[in-house]
C-alpha cells in the first residue's frame, strides 16, 4: 500500500466518499424504520389467536399463509437478487421505471420487514401468557392488550435485534450497486476505476464503513441504557415515584443520624 496514493485518494475524492456514505446512511435509516413498522404489523397479525370457527378463521388463515410466504421468500433469498428482480422486473413485466433511490429504500424496507416480523413474533411469544389472560380478564380485547401491555415490552426486548438489523443494512446497501444506486460502494468502485488503485480505495471505504457501524452501535447501546431507566426508585405517598440515587439516600440517612 502506498501512503502517498492513500493520501491523494482521500484529499482528492473525499466529496465522493462523503456523498456515498450519506446515501448509505439515508437508505439504511429510512429502510430500517419502514421495515420495523412493517415487521411490527406482520408480527402482530401473525400472533392473533384464531377463532374457533367461522368466516374470520378462514380469512385469518389466508392472511397468515400470504404473510408466511412473504417472510420466507425475503429471508430465503439474497438482497442482491431481490434488488435485481424487483428493479428490472418492474420495468420488464409492469412497465414501471422506478427511481433508483426509491427502489433502494423499497428493497431494504421489505427485506428488513421480513426479518423484523420474525423477531417481533418471537418477542410476543416470549411474553408470559398470564399477561394476556390478565388483560382479557379486565375487559381488554386483543388490540388493546397488544397496544397497552404486550408491545411496549416487546419493543424494549427486541431493540438490540433491531439495532443489529440497522448495522446489517448499512453493510448490505453495498449490493444495491447492481441497480446503480450511488451509495458508498458504488462511489468507491468509481474512484478505483479512475485511478486503478483498488487496494487504497477500498481500504478507505472499509474504514468509513467501520466508523459508521461502530458509531451506530454505540448510539444504540446508549439508547438501551436510557430505556432501562435508573436502578433505584423511592415510592412516596400519593402513588408518585421518584428516582433516588444510592449516594443521596446514604447522605440523608447519615444526616438524620
Amino acid at each position: 500500500m502506498s501512503w502517498k496514493w492513500l493520501t491523494r485518494i482521500i484529499t482528492t475524492y473525499w466529496p465522493m466518499f462523503l456523498r456515498g456514505a450519506g446515501m448509505t446512511l439515508y437508505i439504511s435509516i429510512i429502510g430500517t424504520i419502514i421495515g420495523s413498522i412493517i415487521g411490527l404489523l406482520i408480527g402482530t397479525i401473525r400472533t392473533i389467536p384464531k377463532p374457533n370457527h367461522g368466516f374470520g378463521r378462514v380469512i385469518l388463515k389466508i392472511v397468515n399463509v400470504i404473510l408466511t410466504i412473504y417472510v420466507e421468500f425475503f429471508r430465503g433469498t439474497p438482497m442482491i437478487v431481490q434488488a435485481t428482480v424487483i428493479y428490472y422486473g418492474a420495468l420488464l413485466f409492469m412497465g414501471i421505471d422506478m427511481n433508483r433511490n426509491f427502489a433502494a429504500i423499497f428493497i431494504v424496507s421489505i427485506n428488513t420487514g421480513a426479518y423484523i416480523a420474525e423477531i417481533v413474533r418471537g418477542g410476543i411469544i416470549s411474553i408470559d401468557q398470564g399477561q394476556f389472560e390478565a388483560a382479557h380478564a379486565i375487559g381488554m380485547n386483543h388490540i388493546k392488550t397488544m397496544w397497552n401491555v404486550i408491545l411496549p415490552q416487546v419493543i424494549r426486548n427486541i431493540l438490540p435485534a433491531i439495532g443489529n438489523e440497522f448495522v446489517i443494512n448499512i453493510k448490505d446497501t453495498s449490493v444495491l450497486n447492481v441497480i446503480a444506486v450511488t451509495e458508498l460502494f458504488f462511489q468507491s468502485k468509481s474512484i478505483a476505476g479512475n485511478n486503478f488503485r483498488y487496494f487504497e480505495t477500498y481500504f478507505v471505504t472499509s474504514i468509513i464503513y467501520l466508523i459508521m457501524t461502530l458509531t451506530v452501535t454505540r448510539i444504540l447501546r446508549l439508547l438501551e441504557r436510557r430505556l432501562d431507566g435508573p436502578d433505584n426508585f423511592n415510592v412516596i405517598p400519593g402513588n408518585q415515584m421518584q428516582v433516588q440515587k444510592p449516594e443521596s439516600a446514604l447522605r440523608r440517612k447519615q444526616h438524620a443520624g
